[in-house]
């Protein structure tokens, strides 16, 4: 017999401005030019709002080339790499780029402390798009540090001259121990306390308050999802066991045997509907009482990409 009572629900969650601008700027290339519009990649790491988009006539695709001459191409959220802007154009594709603008921040300074003569390091995970992205932003003097181990063994031209950056979907704690390692080998070094993104911060912040109320978690978030797994590995580390789910139907009722109380969260990626799919079904086994963490309100909110770049 379930003994759950009570669901506390992490506040903020979900939808951060860089995803809802993503998925409007989409939304708004139906409008305008009719489906099918194609996105290179996942427009966001979530399978529900990939399905979702899909069946408006969106086709998501992996490689440019299989994309028909002519035809409206959106680059995703996660930002793209300069050969893939200039690879559309020989293509003659109709670009859009929904890149999130503080992505687009982060592509910046790679290139403005490339342009100096540094060696760029970017923190973050190798094979993540958004990381392929910004290294692809110039040629040369720029390495991927994915763990401390890395930080240790990379080779630069002048040890003086080396800048970082970061993935804007870590932890503090992903990054922490790899901005020490570099900080020891480079005095020196430049680049800001982490480019960890608002709604990331916000996110994590709140599952750690979760941990002082419950040790059970489900993060409603794709695999992936990397906002969605350090949601996952912050609670783990606070104290909680956590679970990723896509939806309500991956929940086992075995995670909840003997807990009173399961806190609910959802990545940055996950729609609000999902997380009222849980809570339905939590319901249903027997939970009675829903409350909501305070939290903190988030203001910042992006308008669409411009249609028609090219």
């Amino acid at each position: 017999m379930s003994v759950l009572k009570k669901i506390i629900l992490a506040n903020p969650r979900g939808f951060c401005a860089g995803v809802v601008r993503a998925i409007a700027t989409v939304r708004l290339a139906l409008e305008q030019y009719g489906p099918p519009i194609y996105v290179l990649h996942e427009i966001v790491h979530n399978k529900h709002v990939v399905q979702e988009l899909e069946g408006l006539g969106v086709v998501f695709m992996v490689e440019l080339a299989d994309i028909p001459p002519g035809a409206v191409c959106i680059f995703s959220a996660h930002g793209v790499s300069v050969a893939v802007e200039q690879q559309a154009q020989s293509l003659g594709l109709r670009t859009i780029d929904a890149t999130c603008p503080l992505v687009s921040s982060v592509h910046r300074m790679v290139e403005k402390y490339h342009s100096e003569g540094y060696d760029v390091l970017i923190i973050g995970h190798h094979r993540h798009p958004e990381v392929e992205g910004a290294a692809g932003r110039v040629v040369g003097r720029v390495h991927i540090i994915a763990s401390e181990e890395e930080a240790e063994t990379v080779q630069v031209v002048d040890p003086e001259r080396v800048a970082y950056v970061t993935q804007t979907t870590l932890s503090q704690n992903d990054i922490a121990g790899i901005r020490m390692k570099l900080e020891q080998r480079f005095p020196t070094i430049r680049g800001p306390r982490s480019n960890v993104c608002y709604a990331t911060q916000n996110r994590q912040n709140v599952v750690k308050e979760l941990a002082q109320k419950t040790d059970v978690l489900l993060v409603v978030g794709s695999k992936s999802s990397s906002n969605s797994n350090r949601l996952r590995e912050v609670g783990a580390r606070a104290g909680m066991t956590g679970y990723l789910i896509d939806d309500a139907t991956d929940i086992d009722p075995e995670w909840l045997q003997g807990h009173v109380s399961v806190g609910v969260t959802a990545g940055a990626s996950a729609p609000e509907r999902l997380v009222r799919g849980v809570v339905h079904w939590l319901q249903e086994y027997g939970a009675t009482e829903v409350c909501e963490l305070p939290g903190k309100e988030e203001q910042v909110s992006f308008k669409p990409a411009e249609l028609g770049r090219n």
